[in-house]
């Protein structure tokens, strides 16, 4: 029984991974919604006995054929940067970045520790190369600081200049081990997660221009968007790459929808509205009833409809 390995409880219906393992026999698990549960070892049964049988199945492609994040729609691999983590044995991982690319870049990625960082690498990243950046232990797993990239793309002629971009990455037990792909360009079967996909970046000063265009155009009962009468705040419905965020990210944004939508509401007049948020380890929950109860524009709010939905929600009556 290993970190990463997928489990049953024999006494429940939870599945989950294995995060940390101790010497007194307890084991710590993962489940899907990202809330973590004890356990002792003889009370869990390893649904997969081997890493093959885990991340494959019956239909599943032979170990030759690659596979990439686009496997179900091609077997081409997918242009693009990408960070893999490569099994060295049965507890460490070799860390590489993966220039899947027509283009060079200038490179940095670093460890964070709250203010502080350590640089791992940074320089030129030719294309269609790969460079080794690190390693890491399987076993402290929970403790692997966030990774933070920066990378500016080189023009060596005359050409469209594409905007630099930055990346944060911290992952989750229970989506880190169910990534496993043969990488681009080195061929490897490793854990494999895309940097540049879903990225975007913002021109500040346009934005700005636009919004102050919009509002001068507009009455100010128009400006404020009327949000629909039930909000999902669910990490998977408002952010594409939530696997690669963390705890704390995701309830920041989860927490920054809520503030949003609930001050549109206010300000187009709405007499209620709903904020679905789960049930979870309940954080969401009492942050939103925390800050509810600071508000003096709200009559009252309450847990609601939790039969219609299928997990907790909360409603919100509106002066």
């Amino acid at each position: 029984m290993n970190i990463g390995d997928k489990v049953r409880l024999l006494h429940g219906n939870e599945e989950g991974t294995i995060t940390k393992i101790s010497g007194s026999g307890r084991i710590e698990i993962e489940i899907e919604d990202g809330f973590k549960i004890p356990a002792m070892k003889n009370e869990v049964v390893v649904i997969h006995q081997t890493e093959k049988e885990y991340f494959g199945d019956e239909k599943a492609p032979a170990p030759s054929e690659a596979t990439t994040l686009s496997s179900s729609k091609s077997q081409a691999p997918e242009p693009g940067l990408f960070l893999s983590y490569v099994p060295l044995n049965d507890k460490d991982l070799s860390v590489h970045l993966i220039n899947n690319t027509e283009k060079d870049y200038l490179f940095m990625a670093s460890e964070v520790f709250g203010e502080n960082s350590r640089t791992l690498a940074s320089g030129n990243f030719a294309a269609k190369t790969s460079q080794k950046i690190d390693e890491k232990a399987i076993p402290q797993f929970e403790k692997w600081p966030e990774v933070f990239f920066r990378f500016i793309p080189i023009n060596h002629r005359a050409e469209k200049t594409l905007p630099a971009f930055e990346k944060k990455v911290k992952f989750k037990a229970s989506s880190f081990f169910k990534s496993q792909h043969t990488a681009p360009v080195t061929g490897k079967k490793g854990y494999l997660f895309p940097l540049d996909h879903q990225t975007k970046t913002l021109d500040i000063n346009q934005l700005n221009q636009d919004l102050n265009k919009e509002n001068e155009q507009q009455p100010v009962e128009k400006q404020f968007k009327r949000p629909a009468k039930e909000i999902d705040l669910h990490i998977e419905k408002l952010a594409d790459d939530h696997e690669f965020m963390s705890n704390s990210e995701m309830l920041r944004l989860q927490m920054e929808t809520f503030e949003k939508n609930l001050n549109y509401a206010i300000a187009a007049g709405m007499d209620d509205i709903t904020f679905i948020h789960g049930i979870g380890n309940g954080v969401l929950r009492k942050e939103i009833h925390k800050y509810l109860s600071q508000l003096g524009n709200i009559k009252y709010f309450q847990d609601t409809q939790k039969n219609r939905f299928g997990y907790g929600a909360t409603l919100v009556r509106i002066n």
